[in-house]
């Protein structure tokens, strides 16, 4: 359970026997507690009166408190969203006094003390968050698109990424990144204006450019993005899914849901597990590379059944300056996986090149 509405109905029907309750605030529900079977039921973070706690203890039920002082929380129940990350942007401390921001430095301070404690805080938090990730994508039809973190705002390509993700976003599938900047945003940010008229795109476009880069202020960068976003609300939803591991790089804030972790391998392998619909990748640099090759390896063996498209954006760059690409077709040739690859020379190429792998995919489903 992950709601009070969730709660009261679980009590209504009979009681909290065997059940799970996550960080839910039952400080109102003491009577509840009090009357209810909490037999093996176990309650993750939830505030609640010290005599409730005191007895659904003493009636077998597994109590983690909610830990106080902590930035984030780490049994929460849903996603982030950009709003709750940034909270306190426009504070005289900017970005430094935002939940993002607090949150790693405490994992900073955290990481390597060798308390138990903590580690397991962050194990708790990333398993609660693929969960919540879970939930949100069910039935979703999910492209991943890959690329560097140093893509500017004002580029070319940074606008070429942005009608990539609005495309895709028009055309019903929803749209994950690793959910920080440079690349990653402009997806997202595609994404977002896929509701509105072309204009807007092009109009958020030149009001991102006045801060092309998150350094050296992460201020001014993630400011004018929200700028963007109240001048045009109710923007188009994807997903990002950012890490603390890289602290220097923040969450960008046109992905309406968001999945921050701190473990960054759990991070990148649930990101292109997601990702059934097929990837795109981007031009980027090592961090691009590995993940070709780590969405290349399961479509090898097999592992998570059908391979899924894998598309590679600018053939020069593919081929000549990081030759990823003449490695991967090596890889799938006769195996299942060489009718899901392509690479284009330009981003515009993309979306229909992924359109043509998946239904390659779909038709060998229906005809194994």
């Amino acid at each position: 359970m992950e709601s009070l509405d969730e709660f009261d109905r679980v009590v209504a029907a009979g009681g909290l026997a065997g059940h799970r309750v996550q960080s839910v605030d039952l400080t109102d529900r003491t009577f509840a507690l009090l009357g209810a079977d909490t037999t093996d039921s176990v309650f993750l973070g939830c505030a609640m009166e010290p005599d409730a706690a005191a007895k659904i203890r003493a009636g077998g039920a597994l109590v983690f408190p909610p830990i106080p002082g902590l930035p984030f929380d780490p049994y929460r129940g849903s996603l982030y969203d950009p709003d709750e990350l940034f909270a306190g942007l426009n504070d005289a401390h900017g970005y430094g006094a935002t939940p993002d921001a607090r949150t790693y430095d405490w994992y900073q301070r955290t990481k390597s003390d060798g308390d138990i404690f903590s580690s397991m805080l962050r194990s708790i938090h990333d398993d609660a968050v693929s969960d919540a990730l879970d939930e949100h994508l069910a039935g979703a039809q999910v492209v991943g698109i890959m690329g560097g973190h140093a893509l500017e705002r004002g580029t070319p390509d940074y606008a070429g990424a942005a009608r990539l993700g609005r495309t895709l976003a028009r055309d019903g599938l929803t749209v994950a990144t690793g959910g920080g900047p440079g690349a990653m945003e402009a997806a997202n940010l595609g994404a977002y204006a896929a509701p509105f008229e072309d204009e807007m795109l092009d109009a958020a476009l030149e009001l991102l450019a006045k801060a092309p880069h998150f350094a050296p202020s992460v201020t001014d960068w993630a400011r004018v993005a929200f700028d963007v976003r109240q001048s045009w609300p109710g923007g188009g939803a994807s997903v990002g899914i950012p890490t603390w591991f890289y602290g220097h790089e923040p969450p960008n804030p046109f992905a309406t849901h968001i999945a921050k972790y701190f473990i960054n391998a759990l991070r990148e392998d649930g990101l292109l597990a997601r990702s059934r619909a097929g990837v795109v990748f981007l031009p980027g640099a090592a961090g691009t590379v590995q993940e070709i090759f780590d969405n290349a390896t399961p479509n090898y063996y097999g592992s998570r059944g059908e391979p899924t498209p894998m598309v590679l954006v600018n053939r020069a760059h593919w081929t000549e300056r990081l030759p990823a690409w003449p490695l991967l077709q090596a890889l799938a040739a006769e195996r299942p996986m060489a009718a899901r690859i392509a690479l284009v020379d330009s981003v515009d190429e993309a979306p229909e090149a992924l359109a043509r792998l998946r239904a390659k995919a779909s038709v060998s489903a229906t005809n194994p």
